[in-house]
């Protein structure tokens, strides 16, 4: 019998609800043995207002800590006992999610959600509905409680 998830898909940004997002779609991956693929994304959306030199290095600072993201996630999985194949995108992160997904033929993907007022999320933009609208895959969001 095949597992229900034999390709997992983690999505990790060092935030709290990240690392707990990680650690669970570690525990699953582990325990299915599931290829697993870490994704971090260097979101571009807040630059449109940027441009000219600021821009770019504000570009090459974050694309630095994006990178030492990547590299934390997939140290961590390490010693969690799961192998990660790493993905370090740019762009915007739900997009780049669906599109990695799509290409790896994700069963699952699994990102850290922080809850927010219908307002805040309105005005940021996030909107986890049009990730659900764009993969075929099912998605598992660790929300953090702020209790």
């Amino acid at each position: 019998m095949l597992a229900p998830f034999s390709r997992i898909l983690l999505c990790y940004d060092g935030t709290p609800e990240g690392q707990r997002a990680l650690r669970c779609g570690a525990m699953l991956a582990r325990q299915l043995q599931a290829e697993t693929h870490l994704l971090s994304v260097l979101d571009t959306t807040c630059w449109s207002s940027g441009f000219g030199v600021l821009a770019s290095m504000n570009f090459e600072i974050d694309e630095q800590e994006a990178n030492k993201t990547l590299k934390e996630g997939i140290d961590r999985l390490r010693a969690w006992g799961v192998v990660a194949t790493g993905h370090s995108e740019v762009g915007n992160a739900v997009g780049q999610i669906a599109r990695l997904a799509h290409f790896i033929h994700a069963d699952l993907i699994v990102v850290g959600h922080q809850p927010q007022g219908a307002f805040a999320r309105w005005w940021t933009g996030e909107n986890h509905a049009s990730l659900l609208d764009r993969v075929s895959c099912r998605v598992l969001f660790e929300v953090a409680n702020n209790r």
